[in-house]
């Protein structure tokens, strides 16, 4: 594997990474209010797009990181529409 798809790979274990706190937060504390609904539902679908350009130009990086982030992301939507009413 050559260095610019390790850098690729880290990138997106670290991006995709960083959204596990929040939904492991959300889920702890029952409380999602502080989320905004609009970020998120704009953040899964810019996911998605990533993940359909990647697919398309056969980025394997981008396919792995987008696909687990879609996941993810569905928590964290999942969490605020449970949890989000004060």
């Amino acid at each position: 594997m050559q260095l610019i798809e390790w850098l690729g790979i880290i990138a997106g274990a670290l991006t995709t990474g960083s959204l596990v706190p929040q939904v492991i937060r959300i889920y702890r504390l029952k409380s999602a209010h502080e989320i905004s609904l609009l970020f998120t539902l704009l953040f899964f679908a810019g996911t998605v797009l990533w993940l359909i350009y990647g697919s398309l130009i056969r980025l394997p990086p981008i396919i792995l990181w987008n696909s687990v982030a879609v996941v993810i992301i569905v928590a964290l939507l999942v969490g605020k529409i449970r949890y989000g009413k004060k």
